[in-house]
């Protein structure tokens, strides 16, 4: 099994991460796409090594809030799961974490760049 800090991105477990507009408050709407990218830039990620994180825009409510894929490929709640034990991880600690960052950097964001 390689090192994880040499593990390809390709083999990573991928996180794409839908966020709505209205996290940010009611003029969310217009800051999502900022917000986004303000985020993919400062978001922390303890498991860099094997997860890559993808912060976009949720503007189309019928794709899932979360999708995880690897090697290309769509996986589901259960692989991405034993994906994750395999690095004694688990999916609800990752996705409680990504929450917890979340509500940190909306905080900061709505703070900074949007005015009461």
């Amino acid at each position: 099994m390689p090192l994880l800090s040499s593990l390809d991105d390709n083999k990573k477990l991928a996180v794409t991460y839908r966020v709505e507009g209205g996290c940010l408050g009611p003029v969310g709407h217009t800051h999502i796409d900022k917000f986004c990218e303000f985020t993919q830039e400062n978001i922390h990620n303890p498991n860099a090594n094997f997860i890559k994180l993808n912060i976009i825009p949720r503007h189309d409510k019928s794709l899932p809030e979360m999708e995880f894929n690897v090697l290309s490929k769509k996986v589901n709640h259960l692989q991405a799961e034993k994906y994750l034990s395999v690095f004694g991880q688990s999916l609800d600690d990752f996705e409680c974490q990504l929450s917890d960052e979340l509500t940190r950097l909306i905080q900061t964001y709505v703070r900074e760049h949007i005015k009461p």
